[in-house]
């Protein structure tokens, strides 16, 4: 149901055409905008919380995220250009309760431990997701 493995799959032929919902949001293309996140710097994040608890730091919630938003038209042009495949879709009217964008802000793990994203930018997000796709069976 995610964006990114659902274009990947759809890119390949393994799944039907991706369904994209809402195309008249008040966005750069009218498409939803998230938040993407590498997984590298995800478990990234992790170890340094680890490492701070393990240090005696105190218990708390921080969110993780790039910071940078990425629209559903601009995530499947980044699939689109790292496999050379079209992304089939098929647009869907808006779903009720869809945010217009939703990014996180990533400032107080920064302060707590020290963390930054350095393999969020989606080129390389849809660039590393491609390769596992590629190889997945």
């Amino acid at each position: 149901t995610h964006l990114i493995p659902s274009a990947m799959l759809a890119a390949q032929g393994r799944r039907g055409p991706l369904e994209l919902y809402g195309t008249d949001y008040p966005t750069r293309d009218g498409t939803a905008e998230r938040d993407y996140i590498h997984v590298s710097d995800l478990a990234a994040a992790h170890v340094l919380a680890v490492g701070y608890l393990a240090g005696g730091g105190k218990s708390t919630a921080l969110n993780l995220g790039s910071e940078k938003g990425a629209t559903v038209r601009e995530v499947l042009q980044a699939v689109e250009e790292v496999s050379a495949r079209k992304v089939p879709y098929v647009e869907r009217p808006r779903r009720a309760g869809d945010a217009i964008a939703l990014r996180a802000s990533a400032k107080l793990a920064h302060e707590t431990l020290g963390w930054k994203p350095v393999m969020s930018d989606l080129r390389t997000i849809c660039e590393t997701a491609w390769n596992w796709y590629s190889h997945a069976r």
